[in-house]
């Protein structure tokens, strides 16, 4: 007789969420459909040759290292290498402030392990990364969203003053996602005078700052206030995301009790992919790649801004990034993102809808694109697609 699983699992279990992303993408796998919709760097920026050579070299140097455990922490290497990109940025931090991770995920998700305990409010941007509002739901966080930066003062003093002091604020600074924005140096300012007005925590999300097309490039709020920010990075974007490497950066006494918790999920980040990336690092290849990187994905960006004002009607609007991966539209109030998708299936076309990204159950008439995976034959001929599934669902 089969057993009613509900009557089995956690409370934490219950309250995790499918990601809507992955689900769109099993849709959208199709042959025929040109698809928008993952976070997906472009296999063109992916260092194989050099990979070979690294691997080959540190085969034959270490091979038993290599192939062995690894400290919780991550490899000395990697992190020394991760220290000095850091204290490029103007960052003064050594290596135990460090923690490699299994890619930022892991990083969001243990944060999210140590500091929320059910029930407790933390306050993010509408929209923000599902990823990051998966974790905060599968411990039973209660998500306040806030549409702009600057209301984060006013959101926080009514949540302290109806008893709901939030735990921690998270924050993309540049080039969010999925809106594809940056917050300027004001909007920094603002946020950490509201952290310190206020004695809370904010997670920095930075995944996307070194993919910068144009304009200026801000300090990290980590730079700003190390005493009270939490900063997630990740090469995932940057170099290769079937490594799955990110780090945290934050204060030693937030590692070691990171350290514990990574302890008890995966006991070490693969060494293997670590010490290939700190090799890769130290030979110079990383930022050289990421010039190659940037003036591709500038290219692809342009692409389809130009064919979004080419094929899209009156009334639909979208964020012109200044970098990073994605670019979010916004639709005449009246339309479905999730009713377009349908139809834009059937034109062979696919995207997230925005209100995935939102944890006030908004974002109904909002979709987000990625510009960087897709050919540019794709790019333009996906958003000919696009425009026609909006057009036929026009009012």
């Amino acid at each position: 007789m089969a057993i009613n699983l509900e009557n089995y699992l956690s409370d934490n279990a219950k309250n995790m969420r499918r990601s809507a992303i992955r689900d769109l993408l099993s849709v959208a796998t199709r042959p025929e459909i040109i698809s928008f919709a993952g976070g997906f760097p472009n296999p063109e920026t992916f260092p194989v040759e050099e990979l070979k050579d690294i691997v080959n070299e540190l085969m034959d140097k270490k091979p038993k290292e290599m192939l062995q455990y690894g400290s919780t922490e991550g490899s000395v290497a990697l992190r020394r290498e991760i220290v000095k990109r850091h204290r490029a940025d103007g960052i003064d931090c050594d290596i135990e402030n460090i923690l490699v991770t299994t890619a930022s995920q892991q990083a969001i998700d243990l944060v999210a392990r140590i500091f929320i305990n059910p029930g407790d409010t933390v306050v993010c941007g509408l929209p923000s990364y599902l990823g990051a509002l998966q974790a905060f739901y599968s411990y039973q966080a209660v998500p306040v969203g806030c549409t702009k930066d600057e209301e984060a003062d006013i959101v926080i003093k009514a949540l302290i003053a109806s008893g709901r002091r939030p735990k921690f604020i998270y924050a993309i600074p540049d080039f969010q996602n999925p809106s594809g924005e940056t917050m300027d140096m004001a909007k920094r300012q603002a946020l950490i005078d509201v952290a310190r007005k206020y004695d809370m925590l904010i997670l920095e999300d930075s995944p996307y700052k070194d993919i910068r097309f144009e304009g200026t490039s801000y300090p990290t709020l980590y730079s700003m206030a190390p005493e009270r920010v939490i900063l997630f990075g990740t090469f995932s974007k940057t170099f290769a995301p079937g490594f799955r490497l990110g780090w945290v950066l934050a204060s030693k006494e937030i590692i070691d009790r990171l350290i514990v918790a990574k302890q008890s999920s995966d006991l070490c980040t693969p060494i293997f992919c670590q010490e290939i990336a700190a090799s890769y690092l130290e030979k110079g290849l990383f930022d050289k790649n990421l010039k190659n990187t940037i003036d591709l994905y500038r290219g692809k960006r342009d692409l389809m801004l130009e064919c979004l004002e080419k094929n899209m009607p009156e009334g639909v609007t979208w964020t012109r990034p200044e970098g990073g991966l994605f670019m979010f539209v916004t639709l005449p109030e009246y339309m479905n993102a999730r009713e377009l998708f349908d139809v834009a299936i059937q034109e062979n076309v696919a995207f997230v809808t925005g209100d995935a990204f939102c944890c006030d159950g908004g974002g109904l008439n909002t979709l987000r694109l990625n510009f960087s995976f897709a050919s540019n034959e794709q790019i333009v001929e996906g958003i000919a697609r696009l425009g026609r599934a909006v057009k036929r669902m026009l009012k």
